[in-house]
């Protein structure tokens, strides 16, 4: 049994449980992974054996709990820091820190009419003007970040991945869900998040996955 285990959500439509994951592979160290359907009766209650809030993702490590995706992966950083997982430069990750938090706490808009399924394809529908200008932030982040920090670096955000590619890997799948028209850059950047092995893996388990939740199937 490994040191680590991380308590995730249905891999089809957990998008919190997407990103510490992320940033968990790329540390290489070995950890146990547990996914706990959700949206059944005792979801709840199952998740409250291992995190406080009752929410998925959770991380223990040893004899601690870390909740909240952008928590564990703050503990990622400082458990792992020879991963790089922020930008080394100072200007780099205060802005790597800011985008990242933003992806945490906004875009209600797009969350709410545009919501994680991998493995599904629905071309063009909740695109309302209010997910529009989500989207059009996005891109604009995206544009800024790799324009000062990324260009010539590498094919991330900023050069490396980090945990801010980790934040928005979510989005990336979104945008290939509803087929969401994007900006060559744009496009590029989600090629780059896409091939990422951890991300094909994380993919091919959210598509043989048995769990069904109809919310999210419209």
């Amino acid at each position: 049994m490994a040191d680590l285990t991380i308590y995730l959500g249905n891999k089809n439509y957990s998008s919190w449980s997407l990103r510490p994951w992320l940033v968990l592979k790329r540390t290489t160290v070995a950890f146990d992974e547990i996914v706990i359907p959700l949206y059944q009766p005792t979801s709840k209650e199952t998740v409250q054996k291992y995190s406080p809030s009752g929410r998925v993702p959770a991380l223990r490590h040893g004899d601690r709990t870390i909740w909240e995706s952008l928590a564990i992966c703050e503990y990622l950083a400082e458990s792992f820091p020879n991963f790089d997982l922020w930008p080394k430069d100072l200007a780099a990750r205060g802005m790597a820190r800011a985008v990242s938090a933003e992806m945490h706490a906004g875009f209600h808009a797009l969350r709410e009419h545009l919501p994680m399924n991998i493995r599904s394809s629905f071309p063009g529908r909740g695109v309302t003007p209010e997910v529009q200008a989500d989207i059009n932030r996005i891109m604009a982040l995206w544009r800024d970040c790799r324009s000062r920090f990324g260009d010539g670096k590498g094919d991330f955000l900023f050069g490396n991945f980090t945990i801010a590619d980790a934040m928005y890997a979510p989005v990336v799948t979104r945008f290939r869900t509803y087929k969401v028209e994007l900006e060559r850059d744009a496009e590029i950047y989600c090629d780059t998040i896409m091939a990422m092995p951890a991300m094909q893996e994380w993919v091919v388990a959210s598509r043989n996955e048995p769990m069904i939740v109809e919310a999210y199937e419209f």
